[in-house]
């Protein structure tokens, strides 16, 4: 067979529809001599089985590994031209109390942007030192904990938070560590970036108001400004992106020291995972390399030191550690009707089928789909087979047209209700934008580990969803 008509460009028929493309899947999700997918160590079967479907599954020795690569690799490159590098990991893409202590243990710092991220970092026992607090609307009250917690930054997004964060520190007796968040006017997706005068968006200030909050930065006693902040977009492939916009930071950077020490230089985060095997991202050691070599030039051409370096991953650490198992509950054939190429000379429209695969999931644990328009693959997990791949939709069982998990990929043309079908790269903005959309739970996060699977959260029952209601018996209030 050949590609179906209905498959995007970039998706190739698949020499064996059983395959785990290295990129996409962790590093531990292997195909066992039965055909079962293993990740772990530990069967999908038996994981589906001890702790149900849908089901989130973290690869415990990927998150930790790509963590320790991502630090090592911008500390190597930071101490080659003569400065340091401290690496956050971006709590919003997915965190919990054990994920907090693995990447703590990596040595990583957290960066939150809420009050419960700020919970979830403190209760895992991370140094407060070693948490930032950022956000375009922090309440007096998570920003009055964060300070009395001991927070290592926090990140000034509007002139209201200065006065704000100063109060909190005389209140506490602290002087606290601050960045400035602008927007640099570079925005980057995947391999393209767009450089502008200014962005329209709520985060941060316009770089050309630098120097005025710096002043009233400096003029509070309680704050100690260490420097600006920047982020320029999310999966982006390539460095030319950074590049750009450490020139534009650079440049207000060097104005700035005339008023007094600006140690770091936070260049965010945004560091491109792959999702199906069109995706390539740029190697990280090599990102690494080219993003601290183009600081390194810039200081040079403008004749300041070069300063700390601070970068802010997420997806990047634990996206592709994150693989979500579904249960098939139907399979239909769907004609679609194709209409003819202008020119071709045919009888009219085609009429191709479809197969729509519904799982016991969809828009409510994973909403990238739905959001962005994201793709993502899927393989049979309980099974391999040698039945001819057909192209599939994997769809969810939400009351929603655009309930869509997977848009296009290759399944065996035996697929069944009662398969296990598992998505990788899902670690990252799934659990962590989850919902009770049509009164679903959201689904369990399970690590795996050496043969061994524990939980890290737990599924929501109806009663966790009826317990908030007021008028069910027994309501929580």
């Amino acid at each position: 067979m050949t590609s179906s008509p209905l498959a995007p460009a970039w998706l190739a028929f698949p020499a064996d529809a059983n395959e785990l493309p290295a990129p996409i899947w962790s590093r531990q999700a292997v195909r066992e001599t039965s055909g079962v997918l293993s990740i772990g160590g530990v069967p999908a079967p038996e994981l589906a089985a001890r702790f149900g479907t849908p089901l989130y599954v973290v690869d415990e020795a990927d998150a930790r590994g790509r963590a320790r690569e991502i630090r090592t690799a911008f500390e190597t490159e930071a101490a080659r031209v003569g400065t340091s590098a401290k690496v956050y990991y971006a709590g919003k893409a997915f965190l919990s109390i054990e994920v907090a202590r693995w990447v703590a243990e990596e040595g990583l710092a957290i960066d939150t942007c809420s009050g419960g991220e700020l919970a979830v970092a403190l209760a895992a026992g991370v140094d407060p030192a070693r948490i930032g607090l950022h956000g375009n609307n922090k309440s007096p009250a998570e920003i009055d904990r964060a300070v009395a917690a001991g927070v290592g930054v926090l990140v000034i997004d509007s002139a209201v938070e200065i006065g704000r964060i100063a109060e909190a520190a005389a209140r506490h007796g602290r002087v606290q560590p601050v960045r400035l968040r602008v927007n640099s006017g570079v925005h980057a997706h995947t391999h393209d970036f767009l450089a502008t005068a200014h962005e329209d968006q709520k985060f941060g200030v316009r770089l050309d108001q630098a120097a005025e909050f710096a002043a009233a930065i400096r003029a509070e006693p309680g704050l100690d400004f260490l420097g600006l902040h920047c982020h320029i977009g999310s999966q982006i492939f390539g460095s030319e992106g950074f590049a750009e916009s450490a020139a534009r930071l650079l440049e207000a950077h060097a104005g700035l020291l005339a008023g007094g020490p600006v140690p770091e230089l936070n260049l965010g985060g945004g560091f491109g995972i792959a999702y199906t095997v069109a995706d390539d991202p740029t190697p990280i050691a090599e990102l690494a390399a080219a993003i601290v070599d183009s600081v390194a030039g810039e200081c040079a051409r403008l004749g300041i030191p070069i300063p700390a370096l601070a970068f802010e991953p997420g997806r990047s650490v634990i996206g592709t550690a994150g693989t979500t198992l579904y249960e098939v509950g139907t399979v239909k054939p769907v004609l679609v009707t194709v209409p003819e190429e202008p020119g071709d000379g045919g009888s009219g429209a085609t009429e191709l089928v479809r197969t729509y695969v519904s799982v016991d999931g969809g828009m409510s644990d994973n909403a990238r789909p739905a959001l962005y328009g994201a793709d993502y693959s899927v393989r049979l997990a309980s099974r391999a087979s040698a039945a001819e791949p057909v192209l599939v939709r994997l769809a969810g069982k939400h009351c929603e047209s655009g309930d869509i998990v997977v848009y296009a990929d290759y399944l065996p043309g035996d697929v069944e209700p009662g398969d296990l079908v598992a998505v990788p790269a899902t670690g990252a903005y799934c659990w962590s934008l989850s919902s009770n959309y049509n009164y679903l739970g959201r689904p369990a996060v399970v690590a795996v580990r050496d043969g061994e699977a524990h939980l890290l959260v737990r599924r929501e029952t109806e009663n966790d969803l009826l317990a908030r209601d007021a008028a069910y018996p027994g309501a929580s209030r």
